[in-house]
């Protein structure tokens, strides 16, 4: 008798269709049935490669550049992968010669600066931040905004963005960041905005987040929009965070994905 054959089949099975949550899986006696066992290791293992694999900037940079768009590499104070995750304080900060780096840059004062940080997952930023980047910066110049060079951010977390901003007196600060990976979406990509963004000062409350940008996510138009409704608010409002709040609709964030 095949593994197939002594698997008992779960009542559930038909709701299976609609989530990549691991349900339904069947038994086979008293364990999970040998297929269900191999892809959680998969999944277990492209979520650890996702934290653990460094990203290639340097690729990352050259597929930018091949694009017309421009990059600055920056690092935070962790030198390291492993500090970066025993010490996440200093994924927030830029070391000291990033820091003269951009100081050196900024000559004029710019609307808005685009931060690319690895995050926890190099696999979220591979595979997304360059084909959302390619839709985000026309987006940007169409109102126009004075950009510097989109930041690379090694080792970097969300607040990291900040003194990046500060650097070049930006009052918007968008950050691209590799989520934490799940065992259902080891590549998924956040986008972070602060207005006024101010390093030190600023606190996630004062932040907005778009999440799950990946396949079986947000799709880039979707993100997009969302992104936009909330920079067109807060140049309104004044403010970011708690305080503004994300009122696009599923229907307008699926028609905006169709166009």
């Amino acid at each position: 008798m095949t593994d197939q054959q002594q698997i008992i089949p779960d009542p559930w099975q038909s709701l299976s269709q609609f989530t990549a949550a691991r349900i339904a899986l069947g038994r086979a006696g008293i364990s999970l049935p040998t297929r269900s066992c191999l892809d959680f290791q998969l999944a277990h293992a492209l979520a650890r490669d996702a934290v653990n694999i460094p990203l290639d900037f340097a690729e990352l940079a050259k597929r930018l550049a091949a694009n017309g768009i421009g990059s600055l590499s920056v690092q935070s104070q962790a030198e390291n992968q492993r500090l970066y995750l025993q010490r996440p304080d200093l994924g927030r900060l830029l070391s000291p010669a990033s820091q003269q780096c951009l100081t050196a840059h900024a000559l004029l004062d710019f609307d808005a600066v685009v931060v690319v940080a690895d995050g926890l997952s190099s696999t979220a930023i591979a595979h997304h931040a360059e084909p959302f980047l390619k839709l985000l910066l026309p987006a940007l110049q169409a109102r126009n905004f004075q950009l510097p060079p989109v930041c690379l951010a090694k080792h970097g977390r969300v607040a990291i963005g900040d003194a990046v901003a500060e650097s070049f007196a930006a009052r918007l600060c968008i950050v691209l960041i590799g989520e934490r990976p799940g065992l259902s979406s080891p590549d998924s990509m956040g986008i972070y905005f602060t207005y006024q963004a101010k390093s030190g000062i600023s606190t996630d409350a004062d932040r907005n987040c778009i999440s799950n940008i990946h396949g079986n996510g947000l799709s880039y138009a979707q993100a997009l929009h969302k992104l936009l409704f909330l920079i067109d608010t807060a140049e309104q409002l004044k403010l970011s965070g708690v305080n503004l709040k994300d009122e696009t609709s599923v229907s307008s964030d699926k028609t905006q994905a169709l166009e």
